[in-house]
This record gives structure tokens, C-alpha cells and sequence, in this order.
């Protein structure tokens, strides 16, 4: 009878992980002879810890990655001409305290996308908030948020994300009309957030991109102001594994 009270009680309470393992735990606190105090703190601990645990995996959930990918798996022997010093660097996520920017430039396959999802990753791991998109992706929810006269709200969300990954950029020329909506985002988040970017188009093709040299330039500028680029000369992984 006490112990059903006690597991509705902790049901009401919403301490899920603390129902789950105190049974458990007062047996081996009995065995160690731990204090009450110190039983009390293990279970307190092991519901923070399973709270945190929660909040990653929504957070890495709401980031909406195409796939889970984590910089401990990244063969940097493969891309030696990426400065590895540098990524754990990023990877400790100190250059969005000060609104940095990211950018992976290079062919297709080089790792580009990995890096961008594992400092994402990373960030989500910190309890940050973090959306990822291809440029199609976001440049087609900008003009839907436009036309349904959501733009204002939407570019107001985006502000408030912690890191924005744009991923893809160039592999579609953008409309001028969505170019610009891109340029009113970039603009938005300017000195706001953190942006990772790939692209396999050099910064000179970028005009390219956005059907508009003018518009290429300002973003360009807000991006590169605070950023690190990377340009990635090297080998495609795919190729490696076909070749395998």
C-alpha cells in the first residue's frame, strides 16, 4: 500500500526516472551503507540527469537533421587539408557566443555536410536551439511564409533559433525573389545567431546563386564579417566507399 502511494505520488509529480529506480537504489543504499542524504541526492541526480537526457533528444529532434552524424566519426586522415585544430575548436561551440558563422565551401562529397550536422549536434548536446535546412528547403518556406503573410513571424522564429545550418546552397539558382527573402533572413540574423553554411559554388559564383550579383554581395558580407570559412580541396568520401 505505501509503495503504490509513493509511485502515484511521484506519477503526480511527473518524477518518472526517481519511480523507476527507487526501489533499486534503497536496496543498494542499504547494502553500502549509504546515508539518506546520499541516497536522496542519487535519486535527484538520476532524475536531473534523465530531464537532461529528454531535452537533448527533443532538441535533436526538433533540429530536424536529415541524419545523425557526430564529429568523432569523421576521418580527418581522409580531408588532411581541413584544419582539424580548428573544427574541435568550433565544436566547442564558442564562436556562438559571439554570433559567429561557419562556412564549408567545396565539391560535393567532401564532408561538408557532416561537419555542419556534428557542430549542430554538438549544440544540440548544449541544450541549444538548432534548425537545419537545404536551401531549397528554407527558401521555399520563406516564400510560402510570404505569400500566406507569415513572413514577419517566421523571420522573428529564425531569429530566435541559436544555430541556423543552411545546407546545399548552390546546387539551385535561387529566383530574385526568393534571393531576397534569403538576403532579409541573413540580414535578420546578423550579429543575432550563428549560420553554418555549405556550398559547392566558390564565394566568386555566388552571384550565380542568387540571380543577382548586388544581392550575393550583402550577403556575402553579413556572412563573412564574423565567420571562419573553410575551403575544403580534397577527395569525396562517397567515391572512397563506391571505391572500396
Amino acid at each position: 500500500m505505501e509503495q503504490t502511494q509513493t509511485d502515484n505520488y511521484l506519477k503526480m509529480l511527473s518524477l518518472h526516472r526517481i519511480r523507476e529506480i527507487y526501489i533499486k537504489e534503497a536496496e543498494n543504499a542499504a547494502n553500502t551503507n549509504l546515508s539518506y542524504q546520499e541516497y536522496l541526492h542519487r535519486l535527484v541526480e538520476q532524475q536531473v540527469l534523465s530531464k537532461i537526457e529528454r531535452s537533448i533528444n527533443r532538441k535533436t529532434q526538433l533540429a530536424c537533421f536529415p541524419q545523425i552524424k557526430r564529429l568523432e566519426e569523421f576521418d580527418f586522415s581522409f580531408q588532411p587539408k581541413i584544419n582539424e585544430k580548428l573544427i574541435r575548436e568550433l565544436a566547442t561551440l564558442e564562436f556562438m557566443n559571439d554570433s559567429k558563422n561557419i562556412l564549408f565551401i567545396g565539391a560535393p562529397g567532401v564532408g561538408k555536410t557532416h561537419l555542419a550536422i556534428s557542430i549542430g549536434i554538438k549544440a544540440t548536446q548544449a541544450r541549444k536551439r538548432v534548425l537545419f535546412y537545404t536551401a531549397e528547403q528554407l527558401t521555399q518556406q520563406l516564400a510560402a511564409a510570404e505569400v500566406s503573410g507569415r513572413l514577419a513571424k517566421m523571420l522573428d522564429l529564425m531569429t530566435r533559433i541559436d544555430l541556423l545550418i543552411i545546407d546545399e546552397l548552390g546546387y539551385l539558382s535561387l529566383t530574385r525573389q526568393t534571393a531576397k527573402l534569403f538576403f532579409q533572413l541573413i540580414s535578420k540574423r546578423y550579429e543575432r545567431g550563428s549560420v553554418i553554411v555549405t556550398s559547392n559554388k566558390p564565394f566568386e559564383q555566388w552571384g550565380e546563386i542568387f540571380n543577382d550579383d548586388v544581392v550575393a554581395a550583402a550577403i556575402l558580407d553579413r556572412l563573412l564579417h564574423h565567420s571562419y570559412p573553410f575551403l575544403i580541396n580534397g577527395k569525396s568520401f562517397r567515391l572512397k566507399t563506391i571505391n572500396k
